[in-house]
């Protein structure tokens, strides 16, 4: 079976590896301009071109690359995170269409940071699927393969990237093998019913601005949501960005009153937090491109983020 790598991210990198180490042919190599967040870059993609000889191009239009895509004579596709949605004459182009690994509960959580979006709605787990993709639509085909990672109060962005990178090759794998035996395969059909849906919307780093009105466990979830490879949770202390890295609740529980935002204890290796309700214990944090514990530069219980 001929494969068409078509998307961005080291995930579908290493999934084009091992793929073909795996008996697969891939036919071409279609990407686009990676995200800052990325570290396999469009370079990457292209040495991946030249060391399997096959055709390669660049881009965010689709439509541009149908040639090629004809000319490669692929059996199906693959696509991971391409800048733009597919139309359906692109599609047909392939006999067994092209497959999307989405990082996502499908049909709750479509489109965009659905991982982050999640862990801010304090979801129970993740879902990862592979389903076939529909021309003009989004994350809205048939499942064909599922896997499920448990979440919780204390699971970084972070956690579930280093999941997807290590789950979806074999994931996406299991799914080829069983098209190969059933070209019709399908696990489940996704819902039509367009309150089964959740459309995600992309977020950006100044979303991750924390308000210390709000509770901790809200806070500690954008904390955790705004993670690496993003750019993290963040606020003011004395007209610096403070990027706070690592954060839980404490298990003390003192009642207090305090300004959102107050210190209200000094350690060695933390500092805790009042938020609008609750507190948070600030294990690590970053000013100024230097990553260390809090009290490296919070010297007091007069002092406040904000």
């Amino acid at each position: 079976m001929k494969i068409a790598i078509i998307g961005r991210t080291e995930i579908l990198y290493e999934t084009a590896r091992f793929l073909h180490d795996r008996g697969f042919d891939i036919a071409c190599v279609i990407t686009s301009k990676e995200a800052p967040e990325y570290t396999r870059t469009a370079s990457d993609f292209i040495r991946l071109a030249e060391n399997l000889d096959v055709p390669f191009a660049k881009g965010s239009n689709i439509v541009d690359h149908m040639q090629l895509l004809r000319d490669s004579t692929p059996d199906i596709g693959i696509s991971m995170n391409y800048t733009g949605i597919v139309p359906q004459d692109v599609i047909d182009i392939f006999p067994h269409g092209i497959l999307n690994a989405h990082g996502g509960d499908l049909p709750r959580y479509r489109g965009n940071a659905c991982q982050a979006w999640a862990i801010l709605a304090g979801e129970s787990r993740i879902g990862l699927c592979v389903h076939r993709m529909i021309g003009g639509e989004l994350d809205s085909g048939d499942i064909v393969a599922r896997d499920y990672l448990p979440i919780n109060i204390s699971t970084k962005v972070t956690d579930i990237w280093r999941w997807m990178a290590k789950e979806t090759p074999a994931l996406m794998y299991s799914a080829l093998q069983e098209i190969i035996k059933n070209p019709e395969f399908i696990l489940e059909r996704q819902s039509l019913d367009p309150q089964d849906a959740l459309r995600c919307y992309p977020r950006r780093p100044e979303d991750g601005k924390i308000d210390w009105h709000q509770a901790a466990v809200d806070i500690i979830r954008l904390i955790n949501a705004s993670n690496k490879p993003y750019a993290g949770g963040f606020c003011d202390f004395n007209g610096h960005k403070m990027t706070i890295w690592e954060a839980c609740l404490p298990s003390e529980g003192e009642r207090f009153l305090a300004v959102p935002g107050q210190v209200t204890a000094v350690d060695e290796c933390y500092i805790d937090v009042a938020c609008g309700s609750g507190k948070i214990r600030v294990l690590k944090a970053e000013m100024n491109g230097h990553s260390a514990y809090p009290s490296t530069w919070v010297k007091s219980i007069r002092d406040r983020l904000k």
